[in-house]
């Protein structure tokens, strides 16, 4: 969940560099120095208020079924590979681009599901970047023929990184030429490692379907100055949706769903509906003061691609230049061994 708040500090923290030697040359001499003691003011208060980390998110969340909630490791039964790009803010410099991959599949003889997940975060051109693994483990408690529910538990470890040759201080600032001089500064710890646990539930019928993921459970510390003021808040997800036939229309499909999302102060709601006709699917969501989500995506027996365009609503519309996800899955054959299994249907974009 990434708000504007976290995106518009790191813009102005770690590409000011440009901002200057762009724009500030155009201004007489006095009036560019009062612009840029009032614009490294504002930075300093910016760096030293207590801004919360927040997690990346995808707008093709049941794409990304293991990142959403850890309970969905197995429930395509057989084992299946989903590979997620996503671009955010590319007209911004400094965007946020995270890559993702998981693995997962049911397993008879543990009656639950295994799966992987490992992701890669750049922000600010890389200037900070996480990446991180994670192991999953999902039990299913079959309540009866057309009802089950799933339970799962996921251990993550991952590391942030920081460049500090990206980042810029005030003592290399001249009044005349922007960023010019060296810093006096030396950086304290350019990477950290912490350990996660995160843990889920879904409960599904044939045509229904609902969550809820509760992620860093424990609030590991991953600050790089002062660690025991950066801890990683939890987050709180809560989803739900139906997939219903349209009896008369033929192989057409129609799926209302909600996604709620919480961490530290920030609450995000989002809703949308897919729309699907044999192999092609259609989806339209919106995302509560920030974005309309336009989704088109396209299903072929074990194959799966999809793609997201958001439009951003929000006060930065005129500079994002939206956001594009891409998402590929890919299920594999395999023989099946026990005829009463509840298989989850659901969206897959």
């Amino acid at each position: 969940m990434k708000t504007e708040i976290k995106k518009i500090k790191s813009f102005v923290t770690l590409h000011s560099k440009n901002m200057y030697n762009c724009s500030f040359n155009r201004l007489p001499m006095n009036k560019t120095l009062l612009f840029r003691l009032l614009f490294t003011g504002l930075t300093c208060i910016i760096l030293s208020s207590d801004v919360m980390a927040q997690d990346p998110q995808f707008s093709q969340f049941y794409a990304n079924p293991l990142y959403l909630n850890p309970a969905f490791a197995g429930t395509a039964r057989c084992p299946r590979v989903v590979m997620n790009y996503r671009n955010q803010w590319p007209g911004i410099p400094g965007n946020f681009v995270t890559y993702s991959a998981s693995y997962d599949q049911h397993v008879d003889n543990m009656n639950g599901g295994l799966g992987v997940l490992v992701m890669n975060d750049r922000a600010g051109a890389g200037a900070l970047t996480t990446t991180g693994a994670s192991g999953i483990y999902s039990y299913q408690f079959p309540v009866n023929r057309f009802f089950s529910i799933r339970a799962g538990l996921q251990a993550t470890y991952y590391q942030k990184k920081v460049d500090w040759n990206s980042l810029t201080f005030g003592d290399q600032i001249s009044d005349r030429n922007g960023f010019i001089y060296k810093t006096a500064e030396a950086p304290i710890l350019n990477s950290r490692g912490v350990a996660d646990f995160s843990a889920g539930v879904l409960a599904f019928s044939d045509k229904f379907f609902g969550g809820v993921a509760v992620h860093h459970l424990t609030q590991p510390y991953e600050g790089f100055t002062n660690a025991a003021k950066s801890r990683l808040p939890r987050k709180i997800t809560a989803h739900a949706g139906a997939v219903i036939p349209l009896s008369q229309f033929n192989d057409w499909t129609i799926s209302p769903n909600i996604v709620y999302q919480q961490q530290a102060n920030f609450q995000q709601l989002n809703l949308g509906l897919y729309v699907s006709k044999g192999p092609l699917v259609g989806g339209l969501w919106y995302r509560n003061q920030d974005a309309i989500i336009a989704l088109i995506g396209f299903k072929m027996d074990k194959f799966k691609i999809g793609y997201t365009y958001d439009v951003t609503v929000s006060k930065l519309s005129n500079a994002s230049a939206g956001s594009h996800e891409l998402s590929m899955i890919f299920t594999f054959k395999c023989k099946v061994k026990r005829k009463k299994f509840n298989t989850i249907n659901c969206p897959t974009f």
